[in-house]
């Protein structure tokens, strides 16, 4: 459930500015340095805009890296995941009364503010500050909600064989080629959503089953400035909710 609302929060209520219920204390750790934004200009649309930045300290103002990047997400939208946020409520409205919660299948990519916490790909080595997992015929990500494996990828020799249904991490395409993976939903709680990643997209491009997908040169570019050890993080959310909690959540304007 959501926090109670800040001082801030409280007092924009009270003069009638309509502050939502995400009006709360920032989900962003202080320790995090990297923080990639995704913003879709609704909940429905599938198509956004990411756009990559950094902080020195957590009292140092974000700077942006980089242009901004064109990315399409799920093809249902956006719904609020489970993160850093908060869960949201146990209904079909997220945390400040408004929008979808992602559930598993439903073609939404989850908004909230999420972990960014390994990087993944078909070479045996990449470029990257985060932890790299090489995928190979044998590597897959479970998304059968019984399986103690579900939201994790595997190596299928290594685990029980205890799921029926998985995503391949080595595809005949390149949307795999590099990815990121988000932590949606890191307590694994079932049907809540899994498997969900920054990418390549594909070709021709489409919109994806719940990941972020982008062009292959700002991809990689985002592999290699990833660094586990600034404790990066992606907020991803429709424009109108961005500006909402962008003071409270004390976000780059």
């Amino acid at each position: 459930m959501p926090r109670n609302l800040t001082l801030v929060g409280a007092a924009l209520l009270a003069l009638g500015c309509g502050a939502p219920a995400l009006a709360q204390p920032s989900p962003v750790p202080a320790t995090t340095r990297q923080l990639v934004v995704v913003t879709t200009p609704s909940w429905t649309d599938t198509t956004g805009t990411l756009v990559r930045y950094e902080r020195t300290s957590s009292r140092r103002p974000w700077r942006r890296v980089g242009t901004p990047v064109s990315v399409v997400v799920g093809r249902s939208g956006l719904g609020w995941g489970r993160g850093l946020h908060g869960n949201g409520v146990a209904n079909d409205t997220g945390p400040d009364g408004a929008g979808p919660m992602k559930m598993e299948g439903d073609g939404r990519a989850p908004a909230g503010a999420f972990r960014l916490t390994e990087a993944f790909g078909y070479a045996s080595a990449m470029r990257t500050g985060l932890p790299y997992v090489p995928s190979d015929a044998d590597v897959e990500c479970v998304d059968d909600g019984n399986s103690r494996s579900y939201n994790r990828i595997v190596r299928r020799d290594t685990v029980p064989a205890d799921y029926t249904s998985h995503e391949e991490m080595r595809l005949a395409s390149d949307v795999y080629r590099a990815g990121v993976v988000v932590a949606h939903n890191p307590s694994n709680v079932a049907r809540g959503g899994s498997c969900i990643f920054l990418h390549q997209k594909a070709d021709p491009v489409v919109s994806t089953s719940g990941c972020t997908a982008m062009e292959a040169a700002p991809l990689d570019a985002l592999v290699g400035w990833l660094d586990r050890r600034r404790a990066p993080v992606l907020v991803q959310l429709p424009a109108a909710v961005y500006r909402r909690v962008q003071r409270a959540w004390r976000l780059p304007p």
